[in-house]
């Protein structure tokens, strides 16, 4: 299917606030939107390296923060993550 091309200055307000509400942003007048409807398909996105062949899915390096680290490293970490952010202790009733 073909890009919708549509300059922001051109839309209607009601439909401008929907596709702010869509966005969660403002949309300015010199600003165009850019729509594409594609087919969502059941089979995952693989990507493909440069040499052509199917990368296996990987997740980025902020997933792997705990990766090396003992069972009690860990728990040393969660500990200190826990106390900085005040969550040990009781939600005040209200």
């Amino acid at each position: 299917m073909e890009n919708v091309v549509r300059n922001v200055r051109d839309i209607d307000s009601a439909d401008r606030h929907a596709l702010e509400h869509l966005l969660g942003q403002q949309l300015r007048e010199n600003q165009q939107l850019v729509v594409r409807v594609v087919t969502a398909s059941l089979q995952p996105q693989v990507a493909k390296s440069p040499s052509g062949a199917i990368a296996a899915p990987s997740l980025p390096d902020w997933c792997r923060v705990n990766e090396g680290l003992s069972d009690q490293e860990i728990a040393a970490v969660e500990e200190i993550a826990l106390t900085r952010a005040n969550l040990s202790r009781p939600s005040p009733n209200l």
